[in-house]
């Protein structure tokens, strides 16, 4: 290669390193709020952009870090609620059926597709 082609790559390569970092570093604003249910009524709603930790009727502790809400701890047997990843996106939901918890994102950034078919 010539010494002209590796002044090119460079160049390139330092352009998209900047748009790169541009984009990450771009901050994006979190607006979701997290809803959350007690047998069907609601027991009240937090903002995703508030670190915060939520004990629910002392059965259930969410933690909402991040822009993200997370089912830290819960008496309930199995556990499931609280194996569960982190929710964050409009639609997403954490459930808690022994404790008759549901925990749902409005609002908030709206869930990718998976697939598309005709």
């Amino acid at each position: 290669m010539k010494k002209k082609d590796w002044i090119l790559i460079t160049v390139i390569l330092a352009i998209a390193g900047i748009f790169f970092v541009l984009h990450i570093t771009s901050g994006r604003t979190i607006q979701g709020k997290a809803e959350v249910y007690v047998d069907g009524k609601i027991y009240g709603t937090y903002d995703l952009s508030k670190e915060q930790k939520i004990v629910i009727q002392d059965s259930n502790v969410l933690m909402i870090k991040d822009g993200r809400a997370q089912m830290e701890s819960a008496d309930c047997p199995d556990q499931i609620c609280v194996r569960q990843k982190a929710i964050s996106k409009e639609g997403e939901s954490i459930i808690c059926l022994p404790n008759k918890v549901v925990v749902s994102i409005v609002g908030g950034e709206e869930k990718e597709l998976d697939a598309v078919t005709n």
